[in-house]
């Protein structure tokens, strides 16, 4: 196969440049490790009702998000943290009133943000996708770079890599080699969200929210340590989602465990009813080999800074560029920030 930009990686920031590159008229494919599109943007159909098991959250002040939303006549909602906040110490003890909504003032999307990569999969040629289509090579030639997925040679002139650095480093050959720097930098950036897990708990009526809670929790016994209201916009189910404090290898070891203690958790600090979640749910990305590496199984406590280090510009003689919301300068890390880079490369490219 043939084609002038090949995109590696159907996430957020994959589809968005293939849209950006479609409506310019270029010429294009895209190859997808995973049986699905979307990559750590993940909303699943929980009880009838839409959840996001990945990123939730896009905020005022990042304009691509809002722009795109608007595009597709997606509904955007405010997060909500109205009621009464809990907390729990490290005796299991539980409190009201102590910490603050964090995500007070975010947005949400009706139906998730899988609403937004299921829009642009739509607008996009069926035949210029390929799933299950993971990339583990690519060789420089004179006139561009031929890439090797499951037995399959694509040639292309550019090439966009739009999969986590580390993931990169880890999994594909390069031919000639890269730089030992370039290497090394790649490996040195955190996936952003990759070595956590996520609970979401689903209910046939918001009985946190009917006792004067927010939904909104911090925990310093677990296994949940952080709690928000994840209900849709109107009508149910309702739901409250948590991110798990557990380290990745006792998550896998120990994974229905960890939902039972979540229940027990969730009836103490809103009440016996939560302890009876209609369905209850894990999604642990540090599980994920397209999304996560070992050394993403330890967390960064801050948010890195996020951006393209001088180690990963112009590779190849610009015929290699790296596409993840990670080197996003601004907003790196973020939905927006896969939404920044994507308009970078189509600007560029």
């Amino acid at each position: 196969m043939d084609t002038d930009i090949l995109i590696v990686g159907g996430g957020l920031a994959g589809l968005a440049l293939a849209d950006h590159l479609e409506r310019a008229g270029r010429d294009w494919h895209l190859i997808e490790a995973q049986d699905r599109l979307g990559g750590r943007i993940l909303t699943r159909q929980i009880g009838g009702g839409a959840f996001d098991l990945g990123p939730a959250w896009i905020w005022p002040g990042q304009p691509r998000s809002l722009a795109m939303a608007r595009r597709f006549d997606l509904t955007v909602f405010e997060q909500h943290a109205t009621g009464r906040l809990m907390f729990q110490d490290q005796s299991g003890a539980v409190f009201a009133d102590r910490g603050m909504s964090s995500m007070q003032g975010s947005y949400r999307l009706a139906g998730g943000l899988g609403a937004v990569t299921e829009a642009l999969a739509a607008q996009l040629p069926a035949e210029k996708i390929a799933l299950i289509t993971p990339l583990s090579g690519l060789a420089r030639s004179e006139d561009g770079v031929t890439a090797t997925a499951v037995g399959t040679e694509i040639s292309a002139r550019q090439v966009v890599l739009a999969i986590p650095p580390r993931v990169l480093a880890q999994s594909v050959a390069f031919t000639p080699a890269l730089p030992a720097q370039t290497l090394a930098t790649l490996t040195a950036i955190p996936t952003w969200m990759a070595g956590h897990a996520k609970i979401i708990a689903v209910y046939d009526r918001p009985h946190w929210r009917e006792a004067g809670f927010s939904g909104d929790a911090s925990s310093q016994s677990g296994p949940m340590v952080e709690i928000h209201d994840a209900s849709p916009h109107a009508g149910g189910p309702y739901a409250l989602f948590g991110f798990v404090g557990v380290p990745p290898d006792l998550r896998a070891a120990h994974a229905d465990e960890i939902l039972a203690l979540a229940k027990d958790q969730l009836g103490a600090l809103f009440g016996p009813a939560m302890a009876h979640p209609l369905e209850i749910v894990i999604q642990d990305w540090a599980q994920t080999p397209q999304i996560a590496t070992p050394l993403d199984r330890i967390s960064p406590r801050t948010h890195p800074a996020y951006g393209r280090p001088k180690a990963l510009t112009d590779l190849w003689s610009g015929r290699l560029h790296l596409g993840s919301t990670e080197m996003g300068a601004m907003f790196g890390g973020f939905v927006e920030g896969a939404l920044e880079v994507a308009q970078e490369l189509a600007e560029r490219l």
